[in-house]
């Protein structure tokens, strides 16, 4: 990871600014795949375990010692799924619109590091058994620094712009989410057929919110919604803060259920899913 600063004074040109190298220290493992399942701060991911697994042969076992003394540390980390920055961001808990990138806690930033204080729950040889996570499985960790209660927190900080009385609060309360029995009975199938924990999926992607959303990957149909989780389709409807569940599909077409094998992904479930339920088709 290369990333060119400007240097320090005036007489330091585009072509002889310094170079920034920045190399992982480790990894996160997580049960968190996708943006959708992380949480958007810390304080929001209360009990999400996890592990920061460092690289061996490079001393980390030294730099270790001493931590496990620690309640909470920093994590520094890389915001790897984020191909590009944006200067203005519209955050979840912004009425006002959008806000500058520097003036909140969004991925989307020039250079896409991030910072999170997680539980240290314990250490074996070079790996740091955390909880309270908001990274994503395989994301890179950068530095690890402990946590000071009496410097870190600052108790008459401001809150800027989320001192507006219109800001909403963070977490938001969880939509309430129905299943119908169809719904269930395919999601059962599905698991037992693929392994894919759908309906566990879908009901903590709904939760945070169903409004139509790219990285939840939600759009409007017909008088509902249907939300993507990997090749499967979950169509439901929307009543207050209510979620209802109302079947599952396939999201492939027919024409490419009844094509050749070709596929990267294996069509077999969503064949026989078809089959057994010709009424869901397509969502």
């Amino acid at each position: 990871m290369k990333h060119i600063a400007d240097g320090s004074s005036a007489e330091h040109s585009v072509s002889d600014a310094r170079r920034l190298t920045l190399e992982p220290i480790g990894y996160v493992r997580a049960a968190l795949a996708t943006k959708v399942e992380a949480a958007r701060q810390p304080r929001a991911a209360v009990g999400v375990p996890a592990r920061i697994e460092l690289l061996p042969g490079r001393n980390f076992e030294h730099a270790l010692a001493d931590l496990e003394d620690w309640t909470h540390i920093w994590v520094l980390f890389w915001f790897d799924r984020n191909a590009a920055w944006r200067p203005k961001v519209l955050p979840p808990r912004s009425e006002t619109g959008r806000k500058g990138v520097f003036a909140t806690r969004s991925p989307h930033r020039p250079n896409p590091l991030g910072l999170s204080a997680v539980r240290l729950e314990r250490i074996e040889g070079l790996t740091l058994h955390v909880c309270d996570v908001d990274m994503l499985d395989g994301t890179p960790v950068l530095d690890i620094k402990p946590y000071v209660a009496y410097t870190d927190a600052v108790a008459d900080a401001g809150n800027g712009w989320l001192a507006d009385a219109a800001a909403v609060a963070d977490p938001k309360p969880p939509f309430a989410i129905e299943w119908t029995p169809l719904a269930a009975s395919q999601a059962e199938w599905i698991e037992q057929r693929t392994g894919l924990a759908l309906r566990e999926r879908v009901t903590t992607t709904l939760a945070l919110g169903p409004e139509p959303h790219p990285y939840r990957r939600i759009k409007p149909v017909g008088h509902g919604f249907v939300l993507a989780v990997k090749e499967w389709r979950a169509s439901f409807t929307v009543e207050g803060r209510s979620v209802r569940v109302v079947s599952l599909a396939s999201g492939f077409r027919p024409t490419e259920l009844a094509g050749s094998d070709e596929s990267r992904v294996d069509l077999t479930a969503h064949r026989e899913f078809r089959e057994r339920w010709p009424a869901s088709g397509r969502a």
